[in-house]
């Protein structure tokens, strides 16, 4: 059955890495093939740059660092095949070349047009050289376009996936052992617009084609040997979580770890595909597997710390009840403002709302809400989700800090700290 590989930017980086992907292909030859891949290294951070200086009408700005673009990808090329020219060094020439004249057409369209119509070229370019590297390696390797492949409406920067339509563009795409590689990230409009996924848009892809192939699994390989119970930069002895299930993972997704987005469990919890994530820096340990068992999910308490929070206390300025009229108030003008809370408690005559601190978005909310109820804000907080605690666990880590707001169900228990009690490595008590 057909298997699904997806590659982050931070596995094909640099010439180097491409060398080590082909190593790791030939070591796994299960058949049939579909690569998902991302743009190099952080060519995506450098195409926004891009596109600012193009909007901003920063001339030089945007010629140099169209220049670095070129020369970076083409340093690459020299590295694998030995040369800057030949035909994939022409091929990489013939996107940067269509990368700065659609520039030139569309710098007077709004910015989320332009936007999918510039990011789409690191997917381009870096699956241009990863697809040649691998058929030079003597692997039978087929490069295919995702926006011809992936159909979506145009909702740019978010577009929605047209499943039906995107069924009938991939069938019979894995029909014999050549190695496909396509780009992540990026879909196109029936017209042929290119468009992008938004967040995680490279797993989603993975997950579309899986779903739409009905693939036996997704493998997302990544610079870490898997999922762990919390993130190891800040808690000193996190530990690996080897099975989950779909439902625990969109959870704690939802809570703000940095797992797997749920936009892109849910096409495969729709058709039982497991994904696993494993180390592409070392190839014998043991990966972490995310599928229907759920009975692991409760072995291990898991940990999420999302800092630079703000808490916003919202009261009814006439001492009214905070109702479900008020609360549907204040929540819509959430949605509108586009924020997510990680933390919403009421009572009888307030609502709170625990927020990230994005002042872009948060500062028009806040005078929104000002204008008609009393707000109470503190800033620079830290908020910490524990999934299966019991009650040892959250006192230990709650000791020498002061809650400013709680909440607990039966498997989440929610803190919220001054983050200048959060700061430095934490340890989870055993």
């Amino acid at each position: 059955m057909t298997q699904v590989f997806k590659f982050g930017g931070a596995s094909i980086q640099d010439a180097a890495a491409i060398r080590r992907l082909g190593e790791l292909l030939a070591r796994f030859r299960s058949r049939p093939l579909i690569m998902v891949v991302s743009a190099m290294g952080k060519t995506t951070n450098a195409l926004e740059a891009l596109l600012a200086a193009a909007r901003e009408g920063e001339a030089d700005d945007y010629r140099d660092r169209l220049e670095t673009l070129r020369r970076d990808h083409l340093a690459a090329v020299e590295s694998l095949f030995g040369a800057r020219t030949g035909p994939v060094a022409e091929r990489v020439e013939a996107l940067i070349t269509e990368l700065d004249r659609r520039h030139r057409r569309h710098a007077g369209r709004e910015r989320p047009f332009h936007y999918d119509q510039t990011v789409c070229f690191g997917e381009l370019l870096s699956t241009t050289i990863v697809s040649a590297w691998l058929e030079e390696a003597g692997m039978a390797t087929e490069w295919l376009d995702a926006r011809e492949l992936v159909v979506t409406d145009d909702c740019h920067q978010a577009a929605n996936v047209d499943w039906q339509a995107t069924a009938e563009k991939v069938r019979g795409l894995a029909a014999d052992d050549r190695i496909r590689v396509t780009q992540g990230f990026i879909g196109g409009t029936a017209e042929g617009i290119s468009t992008t996924l938004g967040r995680e848009g490279s797993d989603y892809s993975a997950a579309i084609l899986a779903h739409c192939l009905q693939a036996e699994e997704v493998t997302v390989w990544k610079d870490v040997t898997g999922l762990f119970n919390a993130d190891p930069r800040r808690f000193d002895n996190a530990v690996q979580l080897e099975r989950i299930s779909y439902r625990e993972a969109i959870e704690l997704a939802w809570h703000g770890a940095k797992v797997i987005h749920p936009k892109t469990l849910g096409p495969l919890q729709q058709k039982a595909i497991p994904l696993t994530v494993r180390s592409f820096q070392d190839l014998e340990a043991p990966p972490s597997t995310i599928g229907r068992d759920t009975r692991f999910d409760t072995q291990t308490p898991s940990l999420v710390l999302r800092e630079a929070q703000t808490l916003l206390e919202v009261r009814p300025r006439d001492f009214a009840f905070m109702d479900e009229a008020r609360q549907h108030d204040i929540l819509g003008r959430l949605v509108e403002a586009g924020l997510h809370a990680g933390l919403v408690d009421t009572g009888a005559m307030r609502l709170s709302l625990c927020l990230d601190g994005h002042p872009e978005r948060l500062e028009p909310l806040v005078a929104s809400l000002c204008a008609d109820y009393a707000v109470e804000r503190r800033d620079d907080l830290t908020l910490l989700t524990v999934r299966h605690a019991d009650d040892a666990l959250l006192a230990a880590l709650g000791a020498g800090r002061d809650s400013l707001a709680e909440r607990r169900n039966a498997d989440t228990a929610q803190r919220l700290f001054p983050g200048s009690q959060c700061r430095g490595t934490w340890h989870i008590p055993t």
